[in-house]
């Protein structure tokens, strides 16, 4: 499947093709904490280095079998005190139990797994006393080759970055697009109330026209239609929201095609009432039309100017 077909897959398909399971495994030192981080933003419920024995319990705990759309993701290795050879006795059992489940097999080459091991400065888990790091690699795929024979998935992570790791996972366990599976935060705040620092994009909405100069407008908000449409309506407005767009519109897919979990973006003007408010409004309703998920929030509208004297805002 090319990273393009889910476009044409509806939310049903991607549910049914998404198993009730996951188990993730392979080499030490391939990328499963980092696999499990993806499933973790995926919105399973992830356990790190479970006895295969325990799968099913934990499936029904968590109420997998309940039909609450919740899935499970683990990770075994041969430190489970010598359990790895119940994993296929694990699996069938859940799918004697009607759940679903697949094997992700994360490899690396010998080079690049010592080297992993060197700069991280660890020990291979699995080294004997006196053992090197190259023997206990070899004794670990030996040990090893009957699960990755059983794989469904089989990555090597030698040369593959973070990011490409996140997409193909996402790619083929994750019930959502890439696009719905990136929150996007969009706010409104005041300059004089400082800067906000979790931005990733600001932008500063000071030179439109402000609402606060009309008696009637200052103590409203943006959230009011009287000021949300003086400041929308002004043709100022439109030409500044559709170079807005374009920009919203060129660099969003670089941010979903990398992979970013949150998107946080901060709309500010003077006090954070008036037009920054009006104008995060608009962003959220745009976005949300290109089929992000979005999240709207006013970070300084509980210190809005409701007296007819104040600062601009």
């Amino acid at each position: 499947m090319s990273e393009h077909d889910t476009d044409s897959i509806t939310a049903a398909e991607l549910a049914d093709r998404v198993p009730d399971v996951v188990v993730i495994t392979g080499m030490s030192g391939s990328g499963r904490t980092q696999a499990m981080h993806v499933f973790e933003d995926m919105g399973y419920f992830c356990i790190d280095n479970l006895p295969p024995r325990l799968i099913l319990q934990l499936a029904e705990l968590v109420g997998i079998n309940a039909g609450v759309g919740r899935h499970l993701a683990v990770t075994c290795d041969l430190r489970s005190q010598g359990l790895f050879d119940e994993l296929l006795d694990a699996i069938q059992t859940l799918r004697d139990h009607e759940m679903s489940c697949k094997i992700v097999f994360l490899e690396a080459s010998d080079e690049v797994l010592i080297r992993r091991y060197n700069e991280n400065r660890r020990r291979h888990p699995l080294a004997m006393p006196g053992e090197t790091t190259a023997d206990a690699i070899q004794r670990e795929r030996v040990q090893l080759a009957s699960i990755r024979g059983c794989a469904d998935m089989i990555i090597d992570t030698s040369r593959l970055a973070t990011t490409a790791l996140r997409s193909k996972l996402r790619l083929a366990f994750s019930e959502l697009t890439d696009q719905q599976l990136m929150e996007v935060q969009v706010f409104s705040f005041g300059f004089k109330h400082g800067m906000p620092v979790e931005a990733d994009l600001m932008i500063d909405v000071r030179f439109l026209p402000n609402p606060f100069y009309d008696p009637e407008m200052r103590t409203m908000t943006g959230l009011d239609e009287k000021v949300s449409s003086f400041v929308l309506d002004n043709p100022k407005t439109k030409e500044f929201l559709d170079a807005w767009y374009r920009l919203l519109d060129a660099v969003m897919p670089g941010y979903v095609a990398e992979g970013k979990p949150l998107l946080s973006i901060a709309i500010g003007c003077t006090g954070g009432q008036h037009r920054s408010v009006a104008i995060a409004e608009a962003t959220a309703r745009y976005l949300e039309r290109q089929h992000y998920h979005v999240a709207i929030s006013h970070r300084d509208l509980p210190r809005a100017n409701r007296t007819a004297t104040g600062e601009p805002h």
